[in-house]
């Protein structure tokens, strides 16, 4: 039925290739006359297309001229002529969508096209790759064609200093890691002066394996963190208190769902152990909540699959790549309770600074397109969230390689023998084999199995990018032997070598089946470049975790019915149809949870975005005086309601409240006399506070100078929005993390936490301007201007492995005995910090 539909409407992909191809056509007919043009002229065409778009004229309507200039610039300076196909592509990253565009064809090349056409404006370009090697390498390799029109190229490192940094982002195209933009993005939002702020508006950015970072990166958020102050005992003491639980007897792991549940029995060994009562009440929610991740880190999480112990320290494994993820710790005390689980040091939790996920870092872009050689299979979500259309853009030359069925034998050892003799007959012939596998387990374990075969072979150690990319590179060698993680080399092509594309080109071998087709398609592609010769296959068992938790039931009836052996495998492509199905099923499961976190997420990506445009123009300058003088009749407002209600008579007013409340804040003392106070009327009376308020802030103006108060005003306000700010992100973590629970209550958990959470930020802005007013109405002038806490001195990056409580940190504690930093010449204890 959906075949007919299809047939008869036409595929849109086909339709959209077919109209790329008519401007194609318009591209080709400029080369002639581009060729003609000297070094200087071809030079001389990006000025003028600037003067072009100065005057109105659209990037659209000179696309054509723009991209026969960088073609023909590419053929002078790099010896590299774009194929029509990567016109297309090019096209597709302009029009703000994802390019499929399959491994050898070229994707960097094909950046440039659209990088220069929207360079033209002025306004900047982010070119995104996965890490720093392949940023270097774009940077130095592309930088060269994007030099010789004219352009300025910019490359972001982690470890680069600020005018270095500054200065990239000031240029026409700058390159750099997802991270790099992320966490420039909230440093910008925690700088205490905006000559300190590198990033500009955020305009049009490309992103290099896009799949990777708006997919697999997407629940993963970028944290800016400092030390907290909670102790880390109770993980010590928790691990020994689960570390006898059973599972079935005291505990439901459900692999699936990836949950562990504690029963009753289990509950009651670690009160037992703890020696209390009741290990959920309200008094023990800390104690319960370390209980929870030292249940997850026995039963969940395994050494050598999930995480390696190095050095005395826990260094997560990415589930994707394989490689170790080294500075990231897992959020929520996970992270804790591992490193007590296996005996090393715990470090302890840290607080929130500023935090954001990618998912929400790239939807403010302006415009936004991707590059990949698999986003098919996830257009739904790229559509729903990123309202990024996938178009797949035709190969250059015909496929040649060949995608065996999937064979599946009962047991892992019989898959096995069967991987190491189909990588002993290739070998043979000369033949080179990537092994592809999903843990660095597997991995090992392939490599001892060829070690007693006396095969030579390559490991990748995916430590150092460099490395990885040069193993990867030679993996097309005659006789090669490479085993790798599934996705480990990304961006880094893999050339034929001698004689191989005679003995079949190489053959991409496959030891288990990801939970994503993507992942599995993304190792195939590794084969069969540019329209070489080359072969893939996958091995399963039974015993594979995804055929064991996603139906391998059927499989496994039929092979009881044959009554095969463990050797005997099934091949059939019915077979690849329903792991397929399988893997369906799970992506489905996956998308749902990404859609789940973003929908909590935006809850405080609204909120993040009005606080950092409030600090944006305190930043940036603006006159702060009216703002104050609202805020503080936004609390004498308050006060009315409270102390002098309109539904009340003036003799229920509560005058003697309202005088010491507007003493504390606004008003000085002596003031406001109590007995002329109800001679007013409502209105009377809301009009002298408000003239009170004014009078006094004028009054301390005339003493300290317009230009002192403009400066105290905004390192006042900084210091307070920052503060209250990271206490609010504090305080939404511990929101989200029981949220949950209300749907026992049959309600709605999400609507709960937008409910919740509007409530928290509204009580959080009434705090700011209280605060606000306050310090300011009670501020004195010291000889040292004070400035406001640099938070980014001590402060350190992470990426916090879940959305919620994630690893934290923050700047200079300060001592409850020291003078307190807003100037006001009083202990921290007796002024902001009598609250804390």
């Amino acid at each position: 039925m959906f075949g007919f539909i299809k047939r008869f409407l036409g595929d849109n992909n086909e339709s959209e290739i077919r109209r790329m191809r008519g401007i194609v056509e318009k591209i080709n007919a400029l080369e002639p006359q581009m060729k003609q043009l000297s070094d200087g002229s071809l030079y001389g065409k990006t000025s003028d297309f600037k003067d072009r778009i100065a005057n109105g004229e659209s990037l659209d309507s000179i696309l054509p001229e723009a991209f026969a200039t960088v073609r023909e610039a590419s053929r002078r300076v790099l010896g590299m002529r774009h194929f029509d196909v990567q016109m297309i592509g090019g096209i597709c990253l302009h029009e703000g969508k994802i390019a499929e565009m399959r491994t050898g064809e070229g994707k960097t090349l094909v950046a440039t096209l659209a990088v220069y056409l929207n360079a033209l404006t002025g306004k900047g370009v982010h070119m995104i790759t996965v890490n720093d090697y392949l940023a270097k390498r774009d940077s130095e390799w592309m930088g060269r064609l994007y030099r010789s029109l004219g352009l300025t190229v910019g490359l972001i490192t982690h470890d680069m200093d600020f005018p270095s940094r500054k200065f990239a982002y000031n240029c026409d195209i700058t390159f750099g890691t997802n991270n790099e933009f992320g966490f420039d993005y909230l440093r910008d939002n925690m700088v205490v002066s905006k000559e300190q702020m590198v990033q500009r508006e955020l305009n049009y950015a490309i992103i290099d394996e896009v799949d990777s970072i708006l997919i697999d990166e997407a629940r993963t958020p970028l944290i800016i963190s400092g030390p907290g102050a909670k102790s880390t005992d109770m993980y010590a003491i928790m691990a020994k208190a689960v570390a006898n639980l059973k599972e079935g007897e005291d505990y439901v792991l459900n692999e699936k769902e990836k949950t562990v549940s504690p029963n009753d029995s289990a509950v009651a060994k670690v009160e037992k152990a703890l020696n209390i009562k009741n290990l959920y009440d309200s008094a023990n929610i800390e104690m319960s909540h370390c209980f929870t991740q030292a249940l997850r880190a026995k039963a969940m999480m395994k050494r050598d699959r999930d995480y390696v112990v190095r050095d005395g320290e826990i260094v997560i494994v990415d589930e994707f790549t394989g490689r170790l993820m080294f500075g990231r710790r897992y959020s929520e005390g996970l992270h804790q309770a591992i490193e007590a689980k296996e005996g090393v040091k715990i470090q302890r939790e840290s607080q929130t600074l500023a935090t954001i996920t990618f998912q929400n870092y790239f939807r403010m872009y302006e415009k936004l397109a991707g590059m990949t050689g698999t986003a098919k299979t996830e257009e739904n979500e790229f559509l729903k969230i990123y309202k990024l259309p996938v178009i797949v853009v035709p190969t250059n030359k015909p496929i040649k390689r060949i995608d065996y069925p999937d064979v599946i034998y009962k047991t892992k050892k019989a898959k096995m023998k069967a991987v190491i003799n189909t990588i002993k007959e290739c070998h043979a012939k000369g033949q080179p084999v990537l092994v592809g596998t999903t843990s660095i387990v597997q991995s090992e374990e392939v490599s001892a199995q060829l070690k007693r075969q006396g095969i030579d072979h390559k490991v990748l150690n995916a430590k150092y990018h460099e490395m990885e990319a040069e193993i990867i590179k030679d993996a097309g060698q005659k006789g090669a032997v490479t085993i790798a993680t599934n996705m480990a080399g990304r961006g880094t092509d893999i050339s034929l070598g001698e004689g191989v594309a005679e003995v079949g080109g190489l053959y991409v071998i496959g030891t288990e089946r990801h939970e994503s087709r993507r992942i599995d398609n993304q190792l195939r592609g590794r084969a069969g470049r540019q329209g070489d010769p080359g072969a893939s296959r996958f091995f399963l068992s039974l015993e594979d975790d995804l055929m064991r938790l996603f139906g391998s039931d059927n499989i496994a009836n039929i092979m009881e019915k044959l009554g095969m052996s463990e050797d005997d495998p099934i091949e059939h492509k019915l077979v690849t149809r329903s792991i397929e199905q399988a893997q369906k099923k799970v992506e489905a499961r996956n998308f749902d949870i990404r859609k789940h976190v973003i929908e909590y997420d935006d809850v405080m990506n609204q909120q993040r975005e009005v606080i950092y445009d409030q600090r944006r123009k305190i930043l940036l300058g603006e006159n702060l005086y009216e703002n104050i003088i609202e805020m503080v009749k936004r609390i004498i407002d308050s006060q009315m309601d409270r102390y002098a209600n309109e539904k009340l008579y003036p003799e229920e007013w509560t005058l003697d409240g309202l005088i010491q409340e507007a003493e504390d804040i606004y008003a000085p003392k002596g003031t406001l006399v109590k007995e002329q106070l109800e001679a007013m009327s409502r209105d009377e009376l809301k009009e002298t506070l408000y003239k009170v308020a004014k009078d006094n802030y004028d009054n301390r103006e005339k003493l300290f100078g317009s230009e002192v108060m403009r400066d105290l005003e905004r390192i006042i306000m900084l210091k307070v929005v920052d503060n209250k700010w990271m206490e609010h992100l504090d305080h939404m973590d511990m929101l989200r993390e029981g949220i949950s629970l209300r749907a026992y209550g049959q309600r709605n958990p999400l609507v709960e936490y937008k409910i919740e959470g509007h409530d928290m930020f509204q009580a959080m802005i009434d705090n700011i301007q209280e605060d606000i007013a306050k310090l300011m109405y009670r501020v004195n002038v010291v000889r040292e201007q004070p400035q406001p806490e640099d938070r980014l001195k001590n402060a350190t990056v992470n990426h916090g492995e879940s959305i919620s409580k994630s690893p934290q940190a923050k700047s200079n504690n300060i001592g409850r005995n020291d003078l307190c930093p807003c100037g006001s010449g009083k202990k921290y204890k007796n002024c902001c910090g009598k609250n804390k």
